[in-house]
């Protein structure tokens, strides 16, 4: 890589930006591949497959499941592999994008951005969690009670777990919901007083997005997604009013610092 031009101002040509945000891409993917590799290691050594199928166990057939083409346990391995490559790489790639993206940033918004983004993995495991533990085996239940009296499940591999990981994804990227709003409030692009008077809006919006990402039935959308999106939407707007009275202090203490004392004399 070429040395970085920084101008007095402390900015890179335009030319600099792209050969950096070049290296930073390379190294994402980089990690992604290792992390990949040594996903189809851990996939093979401690039977991750095992692992998706075992909330859904009661439902599903004695038999287990089935698949319908010799190369759909290895093409799924392989899918396995890459999200848990992604996972390990994760980090890595986070921090590739906060590099590139930090030197645009004031001191205070990367003081309030960073913790931010640590949240925002504890949150994604939670909501995981929620679907692993609690809206898989209901989903399950619910879609092999339909007419079971006239119809049998005979259930792919790939159908199956496509489906699990879906739905785990799904309540994973939804709970990230307050991260979002922090950022956008450091970045000064909402306010408290914009997510209150938007708040019926959004959970609608939220319930449809979470709907589209997780394949799980009416119930599950409504009672297992709906609840704790009103609950993250309400972090989120008190994450917001934190940042807003932050932002506020600070400027308060700016102008403080500029302001002579009373009774002071200004020179000029």
């Amino acid at each position: 890589m070429t040395p970085r031009s920084i101008n007095p101002r402390g900015e890179m040509p335009f030319l600099d930006h792209l050969e950096e945000l070049r290296w930073r891409v390379f190294k994402a993917v980089g990690a992604l591949v290792l992390g990949s590799i040594v996903g189809f290691v851990l996939v093979q050594r401690y039977d991750v497959i095992d692992l998706l199928i075992r909330p859904a166990q009661p439902y599903l057939p004695e038999e287990g499941l089935a698949f319908f083409s010799p190369v759909t346990p290895f093409f799924f391995v392989l899918k396995l592999s890459l999200i848990g490559g992604l996972i390990l790489a994760f980090p890595i790639i986070l921090y590739q994008v906060w590099a590139f993206l930090s030197p645009a940033l004031e001191k205070r918004e990367k003081r309030r951005i960073v913790p931010a983004l640590y949240g925002g993995l504890l949150l994604f495991a939670m909501g995981a969690s929620l679907g692993y533990g609690v809206a898989l085996p209901v989903s399950m239940r619910f879609f092999t009670s339909l007419q079971s009296e006239v119809l049998y499940p005979v259930l792919g591999a790939d159908e199956y777990l496509s489906f699990a990981i879906r739905l785990l994804l799904g309540f994973g990227i939804i709970f990230e919901l307050p991260v979002v709003i922090l950022i956008l409030s450091v970045l000064g692009l909402v306010t408290p007083r914009f997510l209150r008077e938007k708040r019926r809006h959004a959970i609608v919006v939220s319930t449809i997005v979470a709907s589209l990402l997780s394949p799980g039935d009416v119930i599950t959308v409504t009672i297992l997604m709906m609840a704790p999106l009103i609950l993250l939407y309400e972090l989120g707007i008190f994450l917001s009013w934190l940042v807003t009275r932050g932002r506020d202090q600070d400027d308060g203490a700016l102008r403080a610092d500029t302001t002579p004392p009373v009774g002071s004399v200004e020179t000029g």
